[in-house]
């Protein structure tokens, strides 16, 4: 995408030229001094371009270089799965909430061929949902008293963080 870079689920994207990418996609190749690095492509072509589009740009980013093609916002197993067998190099689904993909199991994802998939939002929006109702709670009664039950306990925040095990 241009600068400034929008959400690939909401509308309004603007990309870059394909061979300005490409050649962002070659210069990045060009830098890597770790063999283990994985240069990842992402495409948010599908919303503006069509799945054929996404495909287009993915296949000139394998050419210039990338490890790994990241196809934002597609919107079905059965797209994920095209697309998985139609690149020669492994795909990433983005299984955010409330976006223009399904919300797929990591089952169905591998079984489409997918080799990675990421959940950007998932508990950064449980997280704020509890802070909204703790502060909520807080406001409207003075104490947090009400949610207390719903809290990880000090015990259960330790054995996670094996806190004994970090004592010196």
């Amino acid at each position: 995408q241009v600068a400034d870079k929008k959400c690939g689920h909401l509308p309004g994207k603007q990309l870059v030229p394909i061979q300005e990418m490409v050649d962002r996609l070659e210069a990045a190749g060009e830098g890597k001094t770790d063999p283990d690095f994985v240069l990842i492509a992402r495409t948010d072509a599908r919303a503006g371009e069509g799945f054929e589009g996404a495909l287009e740009r993915a296949k000139a980013y394998l050419e210039a270089g990338a490890d790994m093609i990241f196809p934002e916002a597609l919107q079905s197993l059965e797209e994920f799965q095209k697309f998985a067998e139609s690149v020669s190099v492994p795909i990433l689904a983005n299984m955010t909430e409330f976006g223009k993909s399904p919300l797929l199991t990591a089952q169905e994802l591998e079984a489409a061929g997918v080799k990675m998939a990421i959940y950007p939002q998932t508990c950064l929006r449980i997280l704020m949902k509890a802070s909204e109702e703790v502060l909520n709670e807080i406001l409207e009664r003075g104490t947090q008293a009400g949610v207390v039950d719903k809290m990880q306990t000090r015990e259960e925040l330790y054995q996670l963080l094996d806190y004994e095990g970090w004592k010196v």
